[in-house]
């Protein structure tokens, strides 16, 4: 049995496959009218003058398998039996059509159980694969998260307004009060690391809370993700990430890749206008939030009128303080349980961080100091390898020397 297992689900795909294109051809000749050429089945069919005939001949009736259960012989037959028969069934319809004698009639199909178990099954794994759907939180806790981030105090301020404003516009919604469409999709700039996808899926959250998003989930991209090689194959991509972003927010990183390299074959403008028709058509429950460096994203708003009228909330994000690179570092320590040996080890970070800070673009703020804070430890990890015995504390120190080798 097992030796001719491959060959059994073979055939079980190619009933598989007729059944979808006697379907999908029923189908198009409903929307389109009758198809004077048609192809089916295996080349040998295909190049096989089919003898027409005036009358119809009674459809063949399909012999159904019931799984595994009989011989390999028998049910060998039976699949083969299945398939012909379903090839037999559509080629008459198909003449009955072209001939003009009526609609195509529906011919029932067999009922395979093993093929349905599988896709039951598959059903089953799908729902599975589907994460649970999380709750609002409680917007009160959200603006405690909020305000125990490092630095971004700029950005506080203008999320809490945010908050406070769509708050209000939803009571007097609640009170049958006209209110003026929100428009939440918002511009994020500034440099690297500075705070913006965090941000983005923390407003995912607070949208959800207020009843503006109904999943409240984050689906970040950039143009390797919206533009495709080929003419017309970026607006199908672009939809396809529209499509997973629904009911929560979309955050497209480094946004000006989109409208500043111009050319014949570059197709970044068809993403932008499939994603302000989008940006309109459900701006009930998706919000796209564009990020990137301050200047380019200026440009890349003023490049098109349909842009510069849906993004009217800006969010500069500034680059993060020395003192406030040293407390993501803490802060990292202390999730992490690591800490720092002593004030040279803390002297040697903030010099370190001084340092490499100096280049914005190389150092990238948070990003250059979770960078740091992870060759640190591996730091560590070399020179404790040379220790014959290593205490718990010494595995949760780092010392002035991990930080410089770092």
């Amino acid at each position: 049995m097992d030796d001719r297992r491959d060959e059994i689900i073979s055939l079980q795909n190619m009933i598989i496959s007729r059944r979808a294109k006697d379907t999908m051809a029923r189908t198009g000749e409903d929307l389109w009218g009758p198809v004077p050429h048609l192809t089916l089945g295996t080349e040998d069919h295909a190049n096989t003058k089919q003898p027409e005939k005036k009358d119809q001949e009674p459809v063949p009736s399909v012999s159904p398998f019931y799984g595994l259960e009989t011989s390999t012989d028998e049910l060998m037959r039976l699949v083969k039996e299945s398939a012909d028969s379903l090839e037999k069934m559509t080629k008459e319809l198909y003449r009955k059509d072209q001939k003009g004698t009526g609609a195509v009639p529906e011919v029932p199909l067999p009922d395979i159980p093993v093929l349905n178990s599988q896709a039951e099954a598959a059903k089953q794994e799908e729902k599975k694969e589907e994460p649970a759907e999380e709750p609002p939180e409680n917007i009160e806790d959200l603006k405690a998260e909020l305000h125990g981030y490092i630095g971004l105090n700029t950005i506080k301020e203008e999320v809490d307004s945010l908050i406070n404003y769509v708050t209000i516009m939803q009571r007097r919604k609640e009170e049958g009060l006209p209110t003026p469409d929100l428009s939440l999709h918002m511009v994020f700039s500034g440099n690297p690391g500075t705070g913006k996808t965090m941000i983005a899926r923390f407003m995912s959250r607070v949208y959800k809370s207020l009843g503006i998003l109904s999943k409240g989930h984050l689906v970040e991209t950039d143009r390797s993700g919206l533009v495709a090689g080929y003419v017309g194959q970026t607006a199908i991509k672009t939809r396809e990430v529209i499509e997973k972003a629904k009911g929560g927010v979309l955050f497209i990183d480094e946004a000006y890749a989109l409208t500043n390299r111009g050319g014949e074959t570059d197709f970044g403008q068809e993403a932008v206008d499939t994603l302000l028709k989008a940006m309109e058509d459900e701006r009930d429950d998706l919000i796209v939030i564009v990020a990137g460096y301050t200047e380019l994203m200026k440009r890349f708003v003023n490049s098109n009128p349909g842009l510069k009228s849906r993004f009217n909330r800006f969010m500069f994000f500034p680059d993060y303080t020395v003192e406030e690179m040293l407390g993501i570092f803490d802060m990292r320590c202390e999730k992490s349980g690591y800490t720092l040996a002593d004030d040279e080890a803390r002297e040697a970070l903030r010099k370190r961080i001084e340092n490499d800070s100096k280049d914005v673009d190389g150092f990238g703020n948070a990003r250059g100091v979770r960078n740091l804070f992870e060759r640190a430890l591996s730091c560590q990890a070399d020179r404790l390898a040379a220790f014959a015995t290593v205490s718990k504390e010494d595995l949760m120190t780092l010392t002035k020397e991990d930080i410089e080798k770092a």
